[in-house]
């Protein structure tokens, strides 16, 4: 989850020179991104390196990360009128992510144990919040808003962006990624009977598009306890699963037929080595070594986080791996 970023130094070399849209369309810079956790770490796969809102340019929005205050769009959507002003692109508008995935695959082949590239993109509803709040959003006003007061506006906004990640993600494989994951990172903030019907069919046309291309298709949320089982029935091959809910219980919900990603708490890497001991074993016990798991924080790495505890918790999990629990 963001394996490289603001806590590693070699990233904050980089970003001294470059702004992270910089970053993200050079894809010289991507790759060697990507591989910065790759050659620090003990780990199984890479993520490339980009962002989940970079579609949202090629639409016709005007996207800036302004410093201390993250991703802003100066021309947000908020009524119909703007839905239908935006543009249905293709993958090919976002060429620089497939060139980055292509160059970090070479990178990567070229390593003592090739390891799996994972590609990415933001799902509908949370592309949807961002681009309608304007940035972040602790309350969605704007984008409940829409949802509630003209669903037609709405769905026509949720075809538009599931059209778009769909090509994407499949540009993304075609470039060489081998899983992808679908981001979405603000659905938490729905109950169950909103996502069905105002995000469950989005997202199963997204997952529904791209079986023909037979690589497995992570979805993921945070604040998702009471949404699993719809997150399931999308048709995700393996639900994320975040720190709230224990994933033991979370898996016997889902079935054994999809896999789980999870769930240590990001905030945990900033405690004593013995504490995170504690709570990356007690993931893996309630796992048991069954198939099927992926070993992942519950969201995203965050800046100040220790080196050392990312490099600690991988070797935990290889330990614990290995042996009987």
């Amino acid at each position: 989850m963001r394996q490289a970023g603001r806590y590693m130094g070699e990233y904050l070399k980089i970003r001294e020179q470059y702004d992270i849209l910089t970053v993200c369309k050079t894809p010289e810079l991507s790759a060697e991104v990507t591989m910065q956790p790759v050659k620090r770490f003990d780990i199984d796969a890479a993520i490339i390196f980009a962002d989940i809102l970079l579609p949202l340019e090629p639409m016709g929005l005007n996207l800036e990360f302004s410093a201390g205050e993250g991703p802003v769009i100066h021309n947000p959507v908020r009524d119909n009128s703007g839905v239908k002003a935006l543009k249905e692109v293709d993958g090919d508008s976002l060429r620089y992510v497939g060139d980055a995935i292509r160059m970090a695959q070479r990178s990567l082949q070229e390593q003592p144990c090739p390891i799996p590239l994972i590609g990415f993109a933001g799902a509908p509803f949370t592309l949807a919040s961002y681009a309608i709040e304007g940035g972040a959003s602790r309350n969605y006003i704007h984008t409940k808003g829409m949802m509630y007061g003209d669903s037609a506006a709405w769905h026509t906004l949720m075809e538009k962006f599931s059209h778009v990640v769909a090509e994407y993600l499949r540009s993304q494989i075609h470039a060489g990624a081998q899983v992808v994951q679908l981001f979405d990172s603000w659905v938490g903030c729905l109950n169950p009977d909103d996502y069905r019907e105002y995000v469950l069919p989005h997202v199963q046309k997204i997952i529904s598009s791209l079986r023909n291309e037979v690589v497995p298709i992570i979805y993921f949320g945070t604040g998702t306890g009471s949404l699993l089982e719809l997150m399931k029935e999308a048709g995700g091959d393996v639900i994320g699963v975040d720190w709230r809910v224990h994933i033991d219980d979370a898996w016997k919900r889902l079935g054994q037929d999809v896999a789980v990603q999870g769930n240590l708490d990001p905030v945990a890497l900033f405690a004593p080595i013995s504490e995170i001991q504690r709570r990356v074993s007690d993931i893996m016990r309630r796992i048991g070594n069954r198939p099927g798991h992926i070993f992942n924080l519950g969201h995203g790495i965050l800046p100040q986080t220790p080196v050392e505890h990312v490099q600690a918790v991988a070797k935990m999990v290889h330990e614990l791996s290995a042996r009987p629990l």
